[in-house]
């Protein structure tokens, strides 16, 4: 029983002005937009020949997926650029971009990026709560939220827009820092005398495994 997936264009075998395009046989198309609807000589009874329709139809929607997809930039400020917004995904969003702009909007993308992963690594543990709201109002963790509530940011401000999009890019796991592995993480200018692992720097804050 034969069966065809439509498509919206057809390669020629020999260009001509008499003759209609015809698909080569044994060649794979790969139109430009691709149709969903199969196109059938009657009723699909056999599973396997449902099965291979259906693999057909799914793996031109994934190749048009791709082809669609936009590249993303290579370094952290195109990144963030690229991701920079206003208005947050979802709550939890919302919770990560304003721990950045309150904990680390003076300090560069890649001290931002810092933090913001501290709190992701810290949800992904289990020796933290399981999200970032519950990370971030965690009692005695971050010196901005009082009485556990997260201060409302200045949506307008170009810190603002970018604190999103370093969220964005940490829920995304677009790019990393030089301190990925961080759990915590403090000012240069206190000293709490932990006995942890130190693995490095980035802007104003030490960072400890």
């Amino acid at each position: 029983m034969a069966a065809a997936v439509s498509t919206t264009q057809v390669a020629p075998a020999k260009a001509g002005p008499d003759l209609e395009p015809v698909a080569m046989e044994g060649s794979v198309l790969m139109p430009s937009t691709v149709a969903t609807d199969i196109i059938l000589d009657g009723p699909i009874t056999d599973p396997i020949e449902i099965d291979t329709v259906s693999l057909l139809a799914d793996e031109a929607l994934e190749v048009a997926a791709e082809e669609a997809a936009p590249t993303l930039p290579a370094n952290l400020s195109g990144l963030v650029a690229h991701f920079a917004g206003t208005s947050p995904r979802d709550s939890e969003m919302e919770c990560l971009a304003r721990a950045i702009y309150f904990e680390a909007r003076g300090e560069s993308l890649e001290g931002q990026l810092a933090v913001a992963e501290v709190i992701a690594n810290r949800a992904e543990s289990r020796r933290w709560p399981s999200t970032y709201c519950g990370v971030v109002k965690q009692r005695k963790q971050f010196s901005f939220v009082k009485n556990g509530r997260i201060p409302e940011p200045r949506r307008n401000t170009t810190a603002w827009k970018r604190a999103v999009g370093i969220a964005r890019i940490v829920e995304g796991e677009h790019h990393e820092s030089s301190v990925s592995d961080a759990l915590f993480f403090h000012a240069r200018y206190v000293n709490p005398g932990w006995r942890l692992t130190r693995i490095g720097t980035v802007g104003n804050h030490i960072f400890y495994q």
